[in-house]
């Protein structure tokens, strides 16, 4: 299903919780961790997989957003700031600093202006451990020898780098670990208000054959509306009043922008990502990507239709090809893309024509009465979690019960690293010293292997392990370096079902296996998946 749609079906069994949270994606994850752990019984609910569509398909930063200060939005840009290096500090191995050279071009913005904007992104927010940034001379330095010659000069800032759709699966899995009951590929197909908050219909199918799982209701004394793109139409179930009567006064319009990305063979040979600019005040980033890989995007373009079923343009391809072909020495066209994906942004409708330049900033709305409901609009992925704990303080006035928030400082789901060493420095170094030391303590694994189960699930890694003590403990190696034991984990563990939940979000091995490896992997999923029915 692709919209929401309430239907008259008999429920069969009912589960009682304090919130239901409508919505699997970093938003919607976000917020179920954050209640739970602060002691709410939650269920969460996601039509399709986790990180299914907008959560999986960014520019996967946590940044603060330096083009944002040019449209005056330094309570934004603070905001993530604020929010980067926690973020950092608490997921090391999903989330990494990454410096930015932007080359200068005289003809759209002075020097001055560019160093003026850089200073100020140095000083809005906290910086711990990031390097300050600073002016460098193209010509003798790593990143110039990519780019053509007439660019000399260049500035070098900080930001971070995060694996979005991993993001979503461990905040998922820390509010499950934390009391949250999770479904996905559920769909809430009906939500009446009652005496006692919601009364919810949630529909499960299967993923393989489509057929119909089954079908439960959830007693909830509040819902969270965290449906991104869909979220207005979900509104229009907790508002039907207002929505039929278009009040838009009252009810917060949500405009859909597609960004789109390319993923092409490597285009340097070094660390740094670049920020580059376009006449038409559009920002093109050049990221270093799974080793051999570059990601380029993303594209800005209002959306109408369904989200569920976005994919990119010629138009967005050829547009970020002539970007590379305009900074690069080597060019690209849309023969050279490897992959490519796109999603669609749910963006506060502030009246901006230009999709580039609205806000990515958030607003909360909430109802209370005998049948509450909170409902965040827009957003981030480096402020998901600030998002989240505010719709959390939401939750606590409106059921009248006051509960400290408490993930600032919290890890996630395998960021603490100090069973292994004991001593945090910076989130770099401690992640260098944490692969050493495991691939010290398990010698017979791979160390390609080892790096990616690393970076895929940090401290995790013991669970995955437990009960292993050789390679043939892992199974069968069904695709190169992806064995069954890990498949099943995956399964079992973080909600995958299909082959591309696993090659494209649980891991990034889609990009790197020939097409009869990937159907390999969808065959084990769905052969699996049979076996447990």
């Amino acid at each position: 299903m692709s919209a929401y749609q309430p239907s008259e079906t008999t429920v069969s069994s009912t589960i009682n919780c304090d919130v239901l949270v409508v919505g699997g994606g970093v938003n919607g994850a976000g917020i179920a961790r954050d209640l739970a752990g602060r002691g709410w019984s939650v269920v969460m609910c996601e039509q399709h997989d986790l990180a299914n569509h907008t959560s999986s398909a960014s520019t996967k930063l946590i940044h603060g957003g330096l083009r944002y200060l040019q449209y005056g939005d330094f309570r934004l840009v603070r905001k993530a700031l604020i929010e980067r290096e926690g973020l950092l500090r608490g997921a090391p191995h999903i989330m990494w600093p990454l410096q930015f050279v932007l080359p200068h071009e005289p003809n759209m913005r002075p020097a001055w202006m560019i160093r003026l904007g850089l200073w100020l992104y140095d000083h809005l927010g906290p910086r711990d451990f990031l390097p300050a940034s600073s002016q460098v001379a193209l010509q003798s330095h790593v990143a110039g020898a990519a780019l053509q010659a007439k660019f000399q000069r260049g500035f070098v800032y900080a930001d971070g780098w995060v694996d979005d759709s991993r993001l979503v699966v461990l905040c998922t899995k820390d509010a499950q670990d934390k009391g949250a009951r999770i479904f996905t590929r559920t769909f809430c197909e009906q939500l009446q208000p009652n005496s006692s908050g919601w009364q919810a219909l949630l529909v499960q199918h299967d993923p393989h054959t489509k057929a119909l799982v089954s079908q439960f209701g959830v007693q909830a004394r509040l819902v969270v509306n965290a449906a991104g793109p869909w979220a207005d139409q979900l509104q229009s179930m907790l508002q039907p009043a207002v929505a039929e009567r278009n009040d838009a006064a009252n009810m917060q319009k949500l405009k859909l922008v597609k960004g789109s990305h390319i993923v092409v063979p490597r285009l340097f040979d070094h660390a740094y990502a670049y920020i580059l600019q376009e006449s038409d005040g559009r920002i093109v980033f050049a990221i270093p990507y799974e080793g051999h890989f570059t990601l380029v995007g993303t594209t800005d373009e209002a959306f109408e239709g369904d989200p569920s079923q976005t994919q990119i343009g010629e138009h967005e391809i050829q547009y970020l090809c002539n970007t590379i072909r305009r900074y690069f020495r080597q060019p690209i066209t849309a023969k050279d893309v490897k992959w490519s994906f796109s999603g669609v942004r749910p963006l506060l409708d502030d009246d901006r024509g230009d999709a580039s330049a609205i806000t990515r900033d958030y607003r909360i709305d909430h109802h209370s009465g005998t049948s509450p409901w909170v409902t965040p609009w827009g957003g981030k992925i480096t402020t998901f979690r600030k998002l989240a704990e505010q719709t959390g303080h939401w939750v606590g006035k409106l059921l009248q019960e006051d509960k400290p928030a408490w993930s600032f400082q919290a890890s996630l789901p395998g960021g603490d690293l100090l069973a292994l060493i004991h001593q945090q420095t910076d989130p770099v170094s401690d992640m260098a010293l944490f692969q050493q030391r495991l691939s010290h303590d398990y010698p017979w694994i791979d160390r390609v292997l080892m790096q990616r189960w690393c970076r895929q699930f940090g401290s995790n890694v013991f669970r995955l392990l437990e009960g292993v003590s050789s390679l043939a403990d892992l199974g069968i190696e069904v695709a190169p370096c992806l064995f069954e034991h890990e498949l099943r984990y995956l399964r079992d563990d973080e909600w995958a079902q299909t082959g591309e939940d696993v090659l494209w979000r649980r891991t990034k091995l889609g990009l790197h296996y020939t097409s009869e490896q990937r159907q390999a992997v969808a065959d084990w999923m769905e052969f699996a998946a049979r076996l447990r029915d």
